[in-house]
């Protein structure tokens, strides 16, 4: 895979950018093309799609805008293509407090979002953006890790992820996840 491109913005298109690398240039899917000048120097972080049917890469700015959009990717019924077109209409910290929030109206107004997708983002993503000092989403895998041990202890799905979603701490290890949880799963 390739993680991330440097080099010059060749074209500017309406959906993508050529960025030239010196023997070989690539044309990149980006969520905001008008950011981008003919040549200005730039690096992108880049994400493969690979489908029966497609093969291209997406690109960003920014680490936790290739982030904000896997997270996007991993949600049911949401493509590389919506995820894109949603992004180019919204900041990742703002994508993120609006799933925390659980705010539809905010989520249903992005492009290529509607109620239903709206619902599922929050769905599977609320509880699991954890955001650090930066803003940047802490280790989700954490979360599924200790969702996965309270499922097993027999709690119910839904009552775990509105216990993990009230715990927002930046740089928080799985145990004081888990007993954090544990104590409020109790409480109710």
């Amino acid at each position: 895979m390739i993680y991330s491109l440097k080099g010059i913005i060749e074209e500017v298109n309406k959906e993508t950018v050529a960025i030239d690398l010196g023997d070989i240039a690539y044309e990149v899917f980006v969520s905001r093309p008008f950011e981008f000048a003919k040549g200005q120097e730039s690096k992108l972080y880049t994400h493969e799609v690979l489908t029966q049917d497609d093969h291209y890469l997406v690109g960003f700015t920014t680490k936790i805008e290739k982030d904000a959009f896997l997270s996007l990717l991993s949600v049911k019924g949401i493509g590389p293509k919506t995820a894109l077109t949603a992004l180019s209409k919204t900041t990742p910290d703002e994508l993120f407090a609006a799933i925390e929030s659980s705010t539809t109206s905010y989520l249903k107004k992005l492009p290529s979002i509607g109620p239903k997708a709206a619902s599922q983002i929050i769905l599977d993503l609320k509880g699991k953006l954890a955001i650090d000092e930066k803003g940047k989403p802490a280790n989700p895998e954490l979360y599924d890790e200790v969702k996965a041990a309270l499922k097993t202890l027999g709690f119910k799905v839904k009552d775990i992820d509105t216990a993990l979603a009230s715990i927002n701490e930046p740089n928080i290890d799985r145990d004081t996840l888990l007993r954090t949880a544990l104590r409020k799963l109790k409480k109710n």
